[in-house]
Parts: structure tokens; C-alpha cells; sequence
């Protein structure tokens, strides 16, 4: 994968009337930092047997009361319920919270639904599953920096229109939006530095 210069975040913010994918430990702030910067409304749908739960203190900006909850009994029921609500575009974005393998014919309805209601989907996925038919899949993990809690690298895995790469990215609280960093000792005039 070919480095790109720290300023140019491709692929972002998320296209919309899309579906996208999202997998690592910073999967769920990926999510809430993108519809603050979007300043959308959020449906999460996830099956109610799973025992993490998002905590308001951690949502960087993102104001909890933008955010519906629904729990289903299944996977096959998260799918219909996020299908239902890109399709309605009442609610500009929906995440869904996969625990099995997509086919590609549910990953293919997704993308129909959020085409018909100009919604944005992103699919919360764990390692290594995820649908063919995803516009854009991400890897998301936190970066240890003693100065800021919020920094992350996020990797673009997957883009069916354009490159690949990595970012380190930063929730900037006074801006509202996601901020591109360079990572430590690539800063401006450094020796590692893109230009």
C-alpha cells in the first residue's frame, strides 16, 4: 500500500446513499465522529444478546440525544430493520452491528436501500468478515499519545472508487470534525514528512 501525504483524507467524509464498513477497537468512534461531522441523525441497530454497550462519555462531540438504539433478536432482523430505515432516509445515517459473514445479496440489498433514501450505512464488522459490495471498509484503532485521548490511525482497506491508505486522525472538539494529523516525527519540516 502506498503511503499518501497526511493532509489528503480519501474517501472521507463518507459518501452518502452508501453503505461502508468499518472493523477494529475504534470502530464505534469512527462511527459517531462521522455523523457529528456529517451533523446526522444516528439509528444503531444491534442484536440485544451482546453485552457492550457505547458509553455517552466517549461519544467526542456527538450529542447522545441524536442517537436511537434498536435491539433485535438476530442478525437477519438487524438487517431488515437497517434496510427499512436507509431505504426511508428519514434518518440520514444508520450503523448496524454484524456478528456473521454478509452475503452478498444482503450487502447488495443494503446498498439498494441506501441508494433509494440517499441515507449513509456504515456495517460495524469484526476482523476479516465483510461484503464485497461495501463502498469503503476502514480499520480503526487507537493511537497511545499522553496529550490526546482522541488520536487514532484509520486505514482505508477497501475503496471501490479510488486509493487506498492510512491517516492518523484526531476528534478536534472546537471545530466539530475530524482532524488529519501527522503521525509523530513526520510533522512539517521533519525528515519523514510528506510534502
Amino acid at each position: 500500500m502506498t503511503a499518501m501525504p497526511y493532509s489528503a483524507l480519501t474517501a472521507y467524509p463518507l459518501r452518502s446513499a452508501r453503505v461502508h464498513e468499518v472493523t477494529g477497537p475504534s470502530a464505534a468512534s469512527f462511527v459517531l465522529w462521522s455523523a457529528q461531522q456529517m451533523r446526522a441523525d444516528l439509528l444503531w441497530v444491534r442484536e440485544g444478546w451482546r453485552s457492550e454497550q457505547l458509553n455517552p462519555l466517549g461519544f467526542g462531540g456527538f450529542d447522545p440525544a441524536r442517537l436511537i438504539m434498536a435491539e433485535t433478536r438476530e442478525q437477519t432482523e438487524t438487517l431488515a430493520v437497517a434496510e427499512e430505515a436507509l431505504r426511508d432516509g428519514v434518518v440520514a445515517m444508520v450503523a448496524l452491528e454484524i456478528t456473521a459473514p454478509l452475503s452478498l445479496t444482503a450487502g447488495r440489498r443494503l446498498q439498494l436501500a441506501a441508494q433509494a433514501g440517499g441515507a449513509t450505512g456504515v456495517c460495524l464488522i469484526p476482523e476479516g468478515m465483510g461484503s464485497n459490495a461495501a463502498e469503503t471498509r476502514w480499520h480503526c484503532a487507537p493511537v497511545f499519545d499522553r496529550d490526546d485521548s482522541t488520536l487514532q490511525c484509520w486505514r482505508l482497506i477497501k475503496n471501490k472508487s479510488g486509493t487506498l491508505g492510512s491517516w492518523h486522525v484526531r476528534w478536534d472538539a472546537q471545530a466539530c470534525r475530524v482532524a488529519v494529523v501527522p503521525p509523530a516525527g513526520n510533522g512539517p519540516g521533519s525528515a519523514g514528512a510528506s510534502d
